[in-house]
């Protein structure tokens, strides 16, 4: 035999694949926190989305692709009264879920942001609910939902703790595919060799490159790849669904699998099996909307504002110490295009906390952008970084996103160096940080609806047992407008 002619003998599973389908299918969620982290996630995921819904830049893109199309039994998008195939309304619901860049954060060798999987799990557990209702049987509750998105968490955020895509220059949202297509297909009925085979289709669809996140190109198709990638976990599963088969080798494939093609030949590396953990150490962004590399930066800006923000001219400069990640990710200089480009710029967002002693998601429009103070500080910013802030960074019981900001003036004094090392979103913060979460979720149920609808559903996710009890498509019909 030649030896260029290939062996045609079909593989067995590959076993990422087959451990995705295990816990998918074999776990029980029984960790109390994970539950009660993920409805508070739940709450926070759909407050962001709601929030966004005040930016026309992000409206434009919801709603059937055909205009006026009906669906029966379609998924609804909260906040409005649209009624799509469970495809389409994952993409509107992922894509507002994203735009602020406001919905909860996980940050390891690869970053991301794990609530955007509801995107497609909400989708599809409506839709069905619906489906089941009008044929006379039970819809799926809330519990079905949070225990859903417990699982994607940890899938997405299991696979992101050993493994850079952003290394090969591959955008993190491909993970979001990967947890949707898994618990989608769980939702809609798959067995596990289901799963695993509409796995094997995720990572066959290969990723995005992260270029639009990075200057120069960084632009807003930042703010609706999750939509787009958990919409497609849909399809896939659907397509899987009504039997098409699946590709074992997806990963290990020599020369055409994912490994060899897009990983430089190297396999995953896991650090821990698929349980609660990434649930249970989710980072909440709850006081801005900013990129997590710069929360902390943010919160040290706002502490020094009042000390600061009247003396600009006395000002020599400014040393901002942080991490490796941050350093690599948000760091930038030069003019700042659009929304999009200012809020992955650590200066830029430390700059707003300065100056105004808060950072809302206006801030990144154009007219505040244009105030010339804005560019004045940014000019006096020095960015250093530190090794042990990047090393605990890394750390699995610490896990910090440390930034300090230190003010020089020019007759030779200087403010405090002002060093916040863990978010109010962090896990070492929950009991300082849920009521602020709690409010903020308040504040975004007001800008889409009425005070006693807001009251109503804000009653029904605070109550965990009733929340949990209820129907998806009476949650979800209280989310129409």
């Amino acid at each position: 035999m030649s030896a260029n002619v290939e062996t045609n003998v079909r593989p067995d599973p590959d076993a990422e694949l087959v451990a995705i389908a295990d816990y998918v299918t074999k776990i029980d969620i029984t960790s109390a926190e994970a539950l009660d982290t993920a409805r508070n996630c739940l709450m926070d995921t759909l407050g962001c989305g709601l929030l966004a819904q005040r930016f026309p830049e992000c409206t434009k893109h919801l709603g059937p692709i055909v205009t006026g199309t009906v669906v029966p039994n379609g998924a609804r998008v909260p906040g409005t009264q649209f009624e799509l195939d469970p495809v389409k309304a994952a993409w509107d619901i992922g894509c507002m879920i994203r735009w602020l860049d406001f919905n909860d954060t996980w940050l390891a060798a690869e970053w991301g942001h794990p609530s955007d999987n509801l995107g497609g799990i909400l989708a599809v557990a409506d839709y069905l609910s619906r489906v089941n209702v009008a044929a006379g049987k039970a819809p799926l509750t809330m519990q079905d939902v949070l225990v859903a998105m417990v699982k994607a968490h940890e899938i997405q955020g299991c696979l992101a703790l050993e493994n850079s895509f952003n290394r090969v220059g591959l955008d993190h949202v491909l993970l979001v595919r990967v947890a949707s297509t898994a618990v989608v297909t769980a939702l809609l009925g798959g067995t596990h060799s289901q799963i695993v085979d509409a796995l094997s289709h995720a990572w066959v669809d290969g990723s995005s490159l992260r270029t639009y996140r990075h200057a120069p190109n960084a632009g807003p198709r930042k703010s609706w790849a999750a939509g787009d990638a958990t919409s497609r976990a849909v399809r896939l599963a659907m397509l899987v669904m009504k039997g098409e088969m699946g590709y074992p080798s997806a990963l290990t494939a020599p020369t055409w699998g994912f490994y060899d093609v897009s990983f430089k030949g190297n396999a995953f590396k896991f650090q821990r099996p698929y349980g609660s953990y990434v649930m249970e150490s989710v980072l909440f962004k709850i006081s801005f909307p900013a990129e997590f590399h710069a929360q902390t930066a943010v919160e040290a800006a706002v502490i020094l504002h009042p000390e600061v923000a009247h003396r600009l001219d006395d000002i020599e400069k400014i040393v901002m110490t942080t991490h490796e990640s941050a350093i690599r990710i948000i760091s930038k200089t030069g003019e700042l295009n659009n929304p999009a480009d200012r809020d992955h710029c650590l200066q830029y967002m430390a700059a707003i906390g300065l100056l105004k002693g808060n950072l809302i998601a206006e801030d990144y429009e154009d007219d505040v952008a244009a105030d010339p103070r804005v560019d004045q500080v940014r000019d006096l910013m020095e960015v250093v970084e530190d090794e042990r802030y990047s090393r605990e960074y890394h750390e699995p019981d610490k896990r910090s996103i440390a930034n300090a900001i230190q003010v020089f003036f020019k007759d030779g004094t200087s403010t405090a160096k002002v060093e916040v090392e863990y978010p109010i979103g962090h896990r070492r913060r929950r009991e300082e940080g849920i009521p602020v979460l709690e409010d903020k979720f308040m504040r975004n149920l007001q800008v889409r609806f009425p005070a006693a609808r807001a009251e109503k559903i804000f009653d029904l996710c605070k109550n965990a047992d009733q929340l949990n009890a209820t129907p998806v498509n009476e949650f979800m019909d209280l989310l129409v407008i």
